[in-house]
């Protein structure tokens, strides 16, 4: 069997001013990466600002397994399928981040016959957008040093220094650092800290941008510390806005690259769900909903994060309307959700996938409570008997859910065609009336435990000393209205990663709670979740090389 790799080495690229032309973008609407990389163009974006809109369509999973669920593999496969039908269509994902790669995560370019290809180039620089957000997250916290050296104006308590350094990579030892050790030119000596970049707040607000004004006013707004009468100083106070914007510039426009099959796909910006807010960009998903009938997007992890961030982050700051939902799992995660161990998935087990389907069920019922009709689609597997399809098909139907069977990895587009039917069908049958699940003016306290009994399923939440007074001090400082961005882990429906199923019976523990001002959302940190991943012991890096002819081998 071919790795994925393989099969994008193999394909055949058209150019990519060949691809952007089947959505009548032109040469001259491009800023060329080479021959298979591009942005929109400023102009461009500004041209079709006025066409009428497509359609949305989001696809999440339910919470993933060792077994893989291929969510990203899906929305590149029903893309393809779209095409097949002679539908105008176009995907608009995430941009992986290069940390996982070398780690065990992997990238996110799909997989087998329904990738986005040049796959290496994406999962490795890409178009430099991460570095570019990298630079300025890093020079935000070099003027704040500077200015602490420099004499300290603006009186800053460097006991309450909340600004981060990044770096795209899976690094454990940068977690909790010391800085400005040496003589007194060196800086003074404080307790720092690294974030990966894809949970950078400069990543989340290149994601919800809708244009170089609005990312300097959510820049400016970055609240990096507090002085010494506790109240907040921001980027704008330490002239940081300017120079930022200039190296977000280019990393502001939208990339275009192909599928397999030669269609046009959108990857822009890559927040994680489990740690940030989980959605591509504003601005690319704008644009793409002006430039085609149908657009196809994802959101990361599980419904229970990617989903809930998609609608109430996402939707909420932007006016964006899903029109459906596409719900994607397969039987052999249903069956680790039931209990059976990853060696023995391939074993036709009907106990253990009434067992496990309960996760399954729930994020059905979490996502009509937003009042959007539900696609779900099991990603085939040949070890999948008829009795198990079967039985996964009538529980869908019977909860009110169009159901199909996709194989996009092995087929790409033909593959994902029955799909792509019963999700035009939802479109025409069943109108959307999204609404987000909680309202603007509800307290943090309220808008978190709704989404911990609502989502989640948890009976209450409990909060560490310091996470209440964070509440206290964030709604004294004006952010009460502001949704909040749940910091969880991806595997459990709870904030405990080794609950499967759907968890009963537990409360969830905020432990810290901090606001990206930027952004415009409260980050909720619960149960043991990081913001920078530590490597493994066997990372997938030790199987990444480069031959004499510059090809990439072992890239997945």
């Amino acid at each position: 069997m071919k790795t994925d790799i393989q099969i994008a080495q193999e394909a055949t690229l058209l150019p990519i001013t060949q691809v952007a032309g089947k959505l009548g973008v032109t040469a001259d609407d491009l800023e060329l990466y080479g021959k298979y990389k591009a942005k929109l163009s400023e102009d461009y974006l500004k041209k079709i600002e006025n066409n009428p809109k497509g359609k949305l369509i989001l696809v999440t999973a339910i919470n993933p397994t060792p077994a893989r669920e291929g969510k990203t593999t899906v929305s590149v496969g029903l893309g393809e399928a779209f095409n097949k039908l002679n539908k105008k269509t176009l995907i608009a994902l995430r941009e992986p981040s290069l940390g996982p790669c070398f780690g065990v995560k992997g990238g996110a370019a799909g997989g087998g016959y329904a990738q986005v290809v040049p796959m290496e180039d994406l999962n490795l620089h890409f178009t430099g957008d991460f570095h570019a957000i990298t630079s300025a997250n890093n020079l935000l916290a070099a003027l704040l040093d500077n200015h602490i050296q420099q004499g300290n104006e603006l009186r800053i308590d460097t006991r309450q220094v909340v600004w981060k350094r990044c770096v795209d990579m899976n690094d454990r030892a940068l977690r909790n650092i010391v800085i400005g050790l040496g003589n007194k030119l060196d800086g003074v000596v404080r307790e720092g800290h690294f974030v990966i970049t894809v949970a950078s707040e400069i990543m989340a607000i290149l994601c919800l941008a809708k244009d170089m004004d609005d990312l300097k006013e959510r820049l400016g707004k970055i609240i990096v510390a507090y002085n010494m009468d506790n109240q907040p100083v921001t980027a704008a106070d330490l002239q940081a806005v300017g120079a930022m914007a200039a190296l977000l510039k280019d990393a502001m426009l939208p990339n275009m690259i192909q599928t397999l099959e030669g269609n046009p796909a959108m990857i822009h910006g890559g927040p994680f769900a489990n740690i940030a807010h989980g959605c591509n960009s504003v601005r690319a998903t704008q644009a793409a909903l002006r430039m085609a009938d149908y657009v196809i997007t994802e959101a990361g992890f599980g419904a229970d994060l990617g989903a809930e961030k998609f609608f109430d982050i996402k939707c909420r700051l932007t006016g964006l309307k899903p029109d459906a939902v596409v719900l994607v799992a397969t039987i052999k995660a249903l069956k680790y959700n039931g209990g059976v161990s990853k060696a023995e998935l391939t074993v036709e087990n009907l106990d253990a996938l009434k067992k496990g389907i309960v996760n399954l069920e729930k994020h059905i019922e979490n996502l009509q409570k937003y009042n959007v009709p539900v696609v779900v689609t099991l990603n085939s597997f040949v070890t999948d008997t008829e009795a198990e399809k079967n039985f996964v098909k009538d529980f869908c139907e019977s909860r009110g859910c169009e159901f199909a069977l996709v194989d996009v990895w092995g087929k790409g587009g033909e593959g994902g065609v029955a799909l792509a039917e019963k999700v035009l069908k939802t479109l025409e049958e069943k109108p959307s009336d999204f609404k987000p699940i909680y309202k603007d003016e509800a307290s943090l306290k309220e808008k978190i435990e709704t989404v911990a009994k609502e989502i989640y399923g948890a009976d209450g939440v409990d909060y560490a000393p310091a996470a209440e007074k964070q509440l206290e001090r964030l709604t004294q400082l004006g952010f009460g209205n502001v949704p909040v961005c749940m910091a969880k882990t991806q595997y459990s429906l709870s904030d405990n990663p080794a609950l499967l199923g759907r968890p009963e019976g537990f409360r969830m523990q905020v432990r810290e709670v901090y606001v990206s001002a930027g952004a415009g959302f409260v980050v909720v940190l619960t149960g043991a979740v990081m913001t920078m991943p530590g490597l493994p012991k066997q990372p997938a890096a030790f199987s990444i090389d480069v031959n004499e002819n510059g090809k990439i081998t072992g890239l997945f």
